[in-house]
């Protein structure tokens, strides 16, 4: 397997940059991952493929303001800093633009509202480009950020309020689960009335969210961890449902990766409650033990999310329902349509 397998070509005007319509309004795919079968509808109709019984987890971390601006204290050069993961409460690690001005040692400031600003100095440099940076004192995400758009999103068209699920709970993420931005609060009670669980889990979305692979062979790709949460609760009703062999689907690709990393941790697919860093690289071959069924969007070509889908249907399945969703117009990443793999 390498990396260039999981290639495709994608026209740029498929790349969403805006929310075009309402949330349930794009369009979905249905992809028969036994048959390979396709079907084309929207993403209300999700209502019909779901069952009395069926078990849909969703990830509520939501995406914190972590983009930040400023300068560097001795020189006043500009600087960009994206915060990726607290290590301790004023130590982060955190991708800085530009790299050359941001070396070990060097103190900079970063500017909120009113002309106040915070200080701060990076402690290490990593080989991947990121830096380990200190605060002089805590940060007040709300005064000093803003949230982190990918480069293709045009802020005028998109608000930051439109990047976060409608059920997001949790501040943690530097990029939202996007497959939960299809899901409107009418959706979701539509799903409960029909009997449908709607469980709850916490993953902390990451760099390697939207991070290329930078090797021809995915065994060479490191992870990075990010932070996750299971509760006693619903680590019981999930276990509950597997037993009585109903289905479970994850709303979203991070969802998979916390309960599969759970399942992995007791070695079966009885979860138990925990929190901690999963950094598990799903890709072909892998035996999942959780997961029946994903809602996902349409990912980047050559990504770790590209391999997790092709694991659960199968390589030629993903890229053949790609290469028709180019066909058919639909429209890819964050604000873009979705797939539902049964």
């Amino acid at each position: 397997m390498k990396t260039s397998d999981f290639d495709y070509h994608l026209p740029q005007e498929l790349i969403a940059q805006s929310p075009s319509e309402p949330r349930d309004h794009s369009r979905l795919m249905i992809l028969d991952r036994s048959s390979g079968e396709i079907e084309h509808r929207k993403f209300y109709d999700l209502v019909e493929y779901l069952n009395d019984g069926d078990v849909l987890v969703f990830n509520d971390s939501r995406v914190i303001p972590a983009r930040m601006y400023g300068l560097i204290s001795d020189t006043g050069s500009k600087i960009e800093l994206l915060l990726l993961t607290q290590n301790q409460p004023k130590i982060w690690k955190a991708l800085v633009k530009p790299g050359r001005r941001m070396r070990k040692g060097a103190r900079f400031q970063i500017d909120g509202l009113d002309g106040k600003h915070v200080t701060g100095t990076v402690l290490d440099q990593y080989d991947d480009g990121s830096r380990e940076i200190e605060f002089d004192s805590e940060l007040d995400f709300e005064y000093f950020g803003s949230v982190p758009l990918p480069p293709y999103i045009h802020r005028s068209t998109a608000p930051a309020e439109r990047y976060q699920t409608v059920y997001a709970q949790k501040n943690g993420s530097i990029a939202a689960p996007t497959a939960g931005l299809h899901f409107t609060k009418a959706l979701l009670s539509q799903l409960s009335k029909k009997g449908v669980s709607l469980e709850f889990v916490t993953l902390h979305v990451g760099w390697d969210s939207f991070r290329p692979l930078n090797t021809e062979d995915p065994s060479q790709h490191l992870m990075h961890s990010e932070y996750w949460e299971l509760s006693q609760e619903v680590s019981e009703r999930i276990n509950l449902a597997k037993r009585d062999g109903r289905r479970i689907i994850s709303a979203g690709t991070t969802a998979v990766r916390l309960l599969e990393n759970a399942a992995n941790i007791n070695v079966s697919a009885q979860l138990g409650p925990g929190s901690g860093w999963a950094d598990i690289f799903i890709k072909p071959g892998y035996q999942f033990r959780v997961i029946d069924g994903l809602i996902t969007n349409f990912h980047l070509p050559k990504s770790t999310l590209l391999m997790l889908t092709s694991a659960l249907a199968g390589k030629d399945n993903i890229l053949n329902g790609y290469k028709v969703a180019v066909d058919n117009q639909y429209r890819f990443y964050s604000f873009g349509d979705a797939m539902f793999i049964v």
